[in-house]
């Protein structure tokens, strides 16, 4: 099974545009939760690890950006956070989380593009496995923080890749330009041990001013 995952998780990040990740994601919906849990698949658990230190219970709502099937919705609703909506690229992936019943609401978005939020409407904004290859750069942080209130914080994981790039160099950047302060970053770890050529990654919790 994790050889299949492997071969889906290559397709997508093979994807030339952001309608083509959609597309691939939209094939891959119905056997992605098997398939990944088959890899051992990390960063939903560790961003709700780092969400439950950073937010209060009920101090959301919470966006799940780039929520796919709705791996992390189904822990945060486990874990007391009721407040929580999806936004996805994909329809076939939010078809099977709207299926699960764990968020307020879900829906479509591309991150990078002008979100279909208020500003300052949450309190918390989770990102887990999105900010990686073939999917979404430094360029998805301005609508995040526009959308995210003042005092509200950002958890995120990101690849080391990224992190080593523009990603990483925006995060240190508009912490410094005052945008938002850096609270805490873990270790590089592997997110899919399931795959031994997996990339490392981290997670980081950024405090919105």
């Amino acid at each position: 099974m994790s050889n299949d995952a492997a071969k889906s998780l290559d397709v997508v990040y093979a994807a030339s545009s952001p309608k083509d990740v959609a597309e691939r994601y939209d094939a891959w919906a119905k056997r992605y939760d098997v398939e990944m849990a088959s890899l051992g698949y990390r960063h939903p658990t560790i961003c709700l690890a780092m969400l439950t230190r950073h937010l209060p219970k009920g101090a959301g709502p919470v966006l799940d950006a780039g929520a796919g099937t709705g791996l992390l919705g189904e822990w945060m609703a486990i874990a007391g956070y009721d407040a929580a909506e999806a936004l996805d690229i994909s329809e076939g992936m939010l078809e099977v989380a709207r299926s699960k019943g764990v968020y307020q609401a879900c829906r479509y978005g591309v991150m990078g593009e002008t979100l279909p939020f208020e500003d300052n409407h949450f309190g918390a904004v989770v990102s887990a496995g999105v900010f990686t290859t073939g999917h979404v750069g430094a360029e998805g942080f301005a609508e995040l923080v526009r959308i995210t209130r003042s005092g509200g914080v950002l958890v995120i994981t990101v690849k080391d890749t990224l992190w080593d790039g523009d990603v990483g160099a925006s995060i240190v950047a508009m912490a410094k330009d005052g945008i938002w302060d850096i609270l805490e970053e873990t270790p590089s770890y592997v997110s899919m041990p399931g795959r031994p050529d997996t990339v490392p990654s981290r997670a980081v919790v950024l405090k919105v001013r």
